[in-house]
């Protein structure tokens, strides 16, 4: 368990660096930016990749006003929202594949693995890029989807600068935010940086409201040209309810109006609370070799009672009323525990006429998954019969709050650790000014421990899993701004739990095939892919023990993506993607949330065919110091499937934005947003028609700022 006394001096720190006064030249003299490798690249530039890559930098997130996650991968091209998990977390899929849906999904925050455990939904005042690596790379990262992984490169101390920003902003629905931002060169070899967010917020969902903090220090040290020492801290708190949305009657939505909150007020806010540590050594060697080697430690718990609609029909009582919706009431206790290591070495060899950037490196991971949850479920129910208080039920049009019977039957009380390490190894070749050439490979060694968590611990099953996953790719330079590329990798992802016999589930694999074309200019910068992905070993229904899972189901996703990225003449910025994804279901299997029968060619949850986005802005000088910035946006998403193995779908929609901004100087700025400008209804993501997030309606915010 986190122990939050522990983290006052931390605040109390990092309060007063926020707070104390620092004044900087408009212009420093000079001034040195030391910047770290990021890990399982080495040295090969972004651009040089054979790999669609997406970067969305601080600048577009600020501009936009983007705090959260799932907004900011909103305007990420094949990137689409799944189930939250009651708005506990962020979960979304790329080019069509989601990961473990019991888990967030999985993401990399400089190079660790930062999205496992239950850490809430991450906000973006410490983010610095967001790197959205798409296709076969598997092969050097490991244990993560076929459509590609995000990495998060957090804001860190930067030497030889003295420089802040603080912020407020104030919005629809009583939602107010604070934001600060200060780094201090304390030396020209030591530098520390604090950054962090306050924010209170209401909400358009009736009785709904959150409290969230997030402080983030790090420090810098480089004692000589050659070596450099950093960390960083992370510590969130969340409050915020458990909210499983709206529902669907006879399958059509609209009937309840997505302001209803169909939990219970009294059980208060789910807490999420968040201590992690990121520690990174940096040693430049003889020629163009570097040694990188980190340590990560990560605790999250997530504590919390909700009201959750029944799913069994034989328990719930919405199917006959119309107008009841009988309710689980759930206690969770999820935490975990995720250490991390990692070393590796690149640079670069000739061997006659062919440059060879390599690779070689090797990490460890140890993730604790300790839960309890225990929760009290509604009588079985028949047509007709009058609903009782045994029901938990709840009118989904005139609700009327209170019941909450208290959780006595316990779901589950179990420790799962799952053990691993792998080795990898990248080699890309550049043969000639125009051909480049990469393999590269990776071994991952899975061990996983599940039992009890009561006494000490004993596991009742213990599994060792093994695989090394290939990967080859190619780009050839046309010229110096185009350039087309194919790649080929396989995957592998450990699934967790164990079946009706009590032995862990084989391993999810995957094999993914990409080609591609980029275009890269000083004012434009475009791409195109096509892409095609398999998974096998997904978990599915056991069809002879119910309630039981088996590894048995397979699937496939096939689309293309395209996007644009322009800094035009006239202070212009244009952002512009689409996405058409085909995501379905290969075998013919088992629903393994509701054992409804699966056919092939059946589509996965939540994926639409069709994605699109464009943002664009236009500045204007005012005056010699001022200027003004004027900016549109629309997001499109095609319907999709809301359960699956059924024909209930999420209509499309499409949201407009607008924006104003006005910078009187350069350390001052003052805007607008306003998101959802017509105020149309629609729906985010969806479980079940039960169990359906709805969207913000028009929302304004306003906010200041002032950069030193």
């Amino acid at each position: 368990m986190i122990d939050r006394s522990a983290i006052k001096p931390v605040l109390l720190a990092t309060a007063a660096l926020l707070s104390t006064p620092v004044f900087a030249a408009d212009e420093p003299s000079s001034i040195v930016v030391t910047g770290q490798r990021q890990a399982y690249r080495g040295d090969v530039p972004v651009k040089e990749l054979p790999q669609t890559i997406q970067l969305i930098d601080a600048k577009l997130m600020d501009v936009v006003n983007l705090t959260k996650m799932d907004s900011i991968t909103d305007i990420a091209s094949g990137i689409v929202r799944q189930n939250n998990f009651g708005g506990l977390w962020d979960s979304f899929a790329i080019r069509g594949f989601a990961g473990d849906e019991n888990f967030p999904t999985g993401v990399l925050v400089n190079g660790f693995n930062g999205g496992r455990g239950y850490g809430g939904a991450r906000d973006a005042s410490n983010v610095e890029t967001i790197e959205v690596l798409k296709g076969p790379n598997g092969a050097v990262f490991g244990r993560g989807e076929p459509g590609g992984t995000i990495n998060i490169i957090t804001k860190k101390a930067k030497l030889g600068q003295t420089f802040g920003k603080i912020g407020a902003q104030a919005g629809s629905f009583d939602t107010y935010r604070g934001e600060g931002d200060l780094n201090i060169a304390i030396s020209d070899k030591l530098a520390i940086r604090a950054n962090g967010a306050i924010e209170d917020a209401g909400s358009f969902r009736n009785t709904v409201k959150s409290s969230k903090e997030v402080v983030n220090p790090s420090i810098l040290w480089q004692p000589t040209d050659k070596t450099s020492l950093s960390y960083e801290l992370e510590y969130v708190s969340l409050r915020t309810p458990f909210d499983r949305g709206i529902v669907a009657i006879n399958g059509k939505l609209g009937a309840v109006s997505r302001n209803t909150f169909l939990g219970e007020p009294g059980d208060g806010p789910t807490r999420v609370n968040v201590l992690g540590h990121q520690a990174q050594l940096q040693q430049k060697l003889g020629g163009d070799w570097v040694v990188i080697a980190g340590f990560g430690l990560r605790e999250t718990s997530m504590i919390g009672f909700s009201e959750d609609a029944e799913l069994a029909p034989g328990r719930q009582t919405f199917y006959s009323t119309g107008t009841m919706l009988a309710r689980q009431r759930r206690y969770r206790d999820f935490r975990t525990r995720n250490i991390t290591g990692r070393a590796e070495i690149s640079g670069r060899i000739t061997t006659g006429p062919i440059l060879h950037h390599v690779l070689l490196g090797a990490d460890m991971d140890e993730f604790d998954i300790n839960l309890l949850q225990t929760r009290y479920r509604p009588v079985a129910y028949t047509a007709g019969s009058p609903v009782t208080a045994a029901s938990n039920a709840i009118n989904v049009f005139a609700p009327v709050y209170g019941l909450m019977p208290t959780p006595t039957s316990t779901v589950f009380n179990s420790l799962e650790k799952q053990k691993s390490w792998g080795i990898y190894f990248q080699d890309q070749m550049d043969i000639g000014e125009k051909v480049k050439i990469r393999f590269g490979g990776r071994f991952d060694h899975f061990n996983q421990q599940i039992g009890a968590r009561v006494g000490n611990f004993a596991p009742t099953t213990n599994s060792v899993k093994e695989r090394f996953s290939p990967t080859v790719g190619l780009l050839y330079d046309v010229n110096p701004r185009v350039g087309l590329y194919a790649a080929w990798g396989n995957g592998f992802r450990p699934n967790s739990g164990t079946d009706a016999n009590n032995n862990p589930f084989a391993p999810e694999t995957s094999k993914s095939y990409e080609v591609g074309a980029r275009y890269t200019s000083k004012v434009i910068s475009a791409s195109l892919a096509v892409f095609t992905m398999t998974k096998q070993n997904i978990l599915t229904s056991d069809p002879i023990n119910a309630g039981f899972s088996i590894a048995g189901g397979s699937a496939r996703s096939t689309g293309v993506e395209a996007g644009v990225d322009g800094h035009l003449p006239g202070m212009v910025e244009l952002h512009a993607t689409y996405a058409y994804t085909d995501a379905h279901w290969t075998s013919s299997s088992l629903d393994p949330n509701f054992s409804q029968t699966i056919q092939p060619g059946a589509k996965l949850i939540n994926i639409p065919a069709h994605t699109a986005n464009l943002l664009v802005t236009k500045g204007f000088d005012l005056g010699e110091k001022g200027k003004v910035t004027v900016g549109a946006g629309v997001n499109y998403v095609s319907s999709r499937l809301g359960e699956t193995a059924t024909t209930f779908f999420l209509p499309a929609y499409t949201l407009t934005r607008a924006l104003l901004t006005y910078e009187p100087t350069k350390r001052i700025r003052l805007g607008v947003d306003v998101t959802n400008l017509f105020d149309i209804t629609w729906y985010a993501s969806s479980y079940s028609t039960l169990w359906v997030a709805p969207g913000a309606p028009r929302t304004i915010t306003g906010r200041i700022s002032y950069a030193f």
